[in-house]
């Protein structure tokens, strides 16, 4: 990696690499994203090495490591370039055969289809470059228009130019609460001249979520990009980046990409040769779920106690060490660059009216296709679940499907022709969240998957308000005695009067939200709660009453 002042030294390196992939007429790339690292990819990647070696192939033939390429239940996976050839399950057995029929026809019994509507439905903008890239060389991102954007901010535009165009792309936080993006920064860069700080929030932590951990390991110089232009256009000189311990692929790629982008001068003293510096550092954090809740995420940063506190003040104005302070998540931050490289007005042509560009999904549960999927706002639950996931294997029939994480609502299957926006999620009791998305079949029980995330909430409950602290256990108890037919109607009656209690008088949006699949599974499948009662007179025969 070159030291990088200018456009011209971009495209220089752009070029460079171009050249030298243009020599060769393969281009093998092995997922080495955790999914497929854990089904044994690695080893993929080396046979594949060795085989080209000794065939004496390494003129003709480029074999590569690169991130997620989305359809995670079938990994390990191969992508032969520039044929787009997709190989699912690839063993290290496989890589003679493979490398035997590059000229050939595909190895029949290890294609993927790409015809599939998981592949021709999706629109990728925060994903382009998963799957593509080396997540571990910074000249590969750069040939795919990596820090074009940041040099276009630097020489061309002014901090209020870079944040009129976040503004008109309608871009709102992808980290669940849906505000919007242009006014969070408008509101820092009007705190004046001041000591300010830009945090990533990385600590995702939703079961069955891996979105923002699969663009860390896939693409870490896209958020790094993303963190510098909000820096400049708020007037902050020092970030962080607060990721969970337990992402430790997502960890070490993060800091070799920092020390890339500090030798290229994208980040550090003078950027590009420029006035502007900004430095970023990474902050662990121990798995806390409540620290994705920003005073939380705050407070573990500064070396305290994880545990939110009210607002406001919020941080835009006293954040961080007391200092304003822009928070946003890691998809939020990958977006920027391409709007900032193709301008506001092209992003918002995507998506709906109220809910702009693109979301990432973790698909997960009882779909066929499970992975990582990006879509525009405003498909539909049915396209997502039916065409790009697949549809219900086994012949089994869709029951429900769950979105927002543990705190977000449980959606029937009559209500799957909904578009999925921030809006029409809303109206029918569920969130956005993060993007996790949980599909559930007929055999489940939805009593059953509303104690599972009342448990989650009841964990990693904070402690610090009494009606979270409290409430969630109590109505973890209750959904445990509905489960063992020993409730009644009056038990669910103080069940929602404590969900009331508890979404209107918690501290953070841990507890606010954790009522969201209670609420809606009593809204929707009632009858189901209702077959595990028991009729009050025998309840009371045997001494089981509710929570008095």
């Amino acid at each position: 990696m070159s030291f990088t002042t200018n456009l011209e030294d971009l495209i220089h390196v752009r070029e460079r690499v171009q050249t030298e992939l243009a020599g060769r007429k393969h281009r093998i790339h092995v997922c080495v994203a955790a999914g497929c690292l854990s089904s044994g990819s690695a080893d993929v990647l080396a046979a594949l090495k060795k085989t080209i070696q000794e065939r004496g192939l390494e003129s003709t033939c480029l074999v590569k490591g690169v991130g997620c390429m989305g359809p995670c239940a079938g990994g390990p996976l191969v992508c032969i370039e520039p044929e787009g050839i997709y190989y699912a399950q690839v063993q290290p057995s496989d890589a003679e055969e493979i490398v035997e029929k590059l000229d050939r026809e595909p190895v029949a019994r290890l294609q993927m289809s790409t015809d599939e509507p998981f592949f021709t439905r999706q629109k990728k903008i925060v994903l382009e470059n998963c799957g593509r890239i080396d997540p571990e060389e910074i000249d590969d991102y750069i040939a795919a228009k990596g820090y074009h954007a940041l040099y276009k901010t630097l020489a061309t535009m002014t901090p209020s130019e870079v944040i009129a165009e976040v503004v008109k792309s309608g871009l709102r936080g992808r980290g669940g609460a849906g505000y919007p993006t242009g006014l969070k920064w408008t509101t820092v860069a009007k705190t004046g001249k001041q000591q300010k700080y830009v945090i990533c929030n990385a600590d995702e932590g939703d079961p069955g979520a891996f979105m923002d951990r699969s663009i860390l390991e896939s693409d870490p110089h896209r958020v790094l990009e993303g963190m510098a232009i909000a820096a400049y256009a708020v007037g902050a000189d020092q970030g962080y980046i607060y990721i969970r311990a337990e992402y430790p692929l997502a960890i070490e790629r993060l800091r070799k990409a920092i020390k890339q982008a500090e030798q290229g001068t994208f980040l550090g003293k003078n950027i590009m040769g420029t006035t502007f510096s900004f430095h970023v550092e990474l902050r662990l954090g121990a798995g806390a779920y409540v620290c994705g809740e920003e005073t939380a995420l705050i407070a573990s940063i500064e070396g305290g106690r994880g545990t939110p506190r009210p607002r406001p003040p919020y941080p835009a104005e006293s954040g961080l060490f007391g200092r304003s302070t822009l928070i946003n998540n890691v998809e939020t931050l990958a977006n920027i660059a391409p709007i900032i490289r193709y301008g506001g007005e092209w992003y918002s042509q995507i998506g709906t009216a109220q809910s702009k560009g693109t979301k990432v999904f973790a698909l997960a549960g009882k779909v066929k296709n499970t992975g990582l999927i990006e879509v525009p706002m405003g498909a539909t639950l049915k396209e997502i679940i039916f065409d790009i996931g697949g549809g219900i294997p086994d012949g089994k029939k869709l029951k429900a499907v769950q979105t927002g994480g543990p705190t977000g609502g449980c959606i029937p299957e009559d209500k799957i022709d909904m578009p999925v926006d921030y809006e029409s999620l809303a109206q029918v009791g569920s969130i956005m969240g993060s993007g996790g998305m949980i599909v559930i079949d007929e055999t489940s029980s939805m009593v059953d998957v509303a104690r599972y995330f009342m448990e989650f909430s009841v964990s990693e409950s904070c402690g610090k308000c009494v009606p979270c602290r409290v409430g969630t256990s109590q109505m973890h108890d209750i959904l445990s005695r509905v489960l063992k037919g020993e409730a009644t109607e009056h038990d669910l009656a103080i069940l929602e009067e404590l969900c009331d209690v508890i979404k209107n008088t918690s501290l953070c949006g841990l507890g606010q939200s954790a009522p969201n699949p209670v609420l809606s599974t009593l809204r929707y499948f009632r009858k189901e709660y209702e077959s595990y009662l028991r009729p009050a007179e025998q309840a009371a025969a045997n001494n089981h009453g509710g929570v008095q």
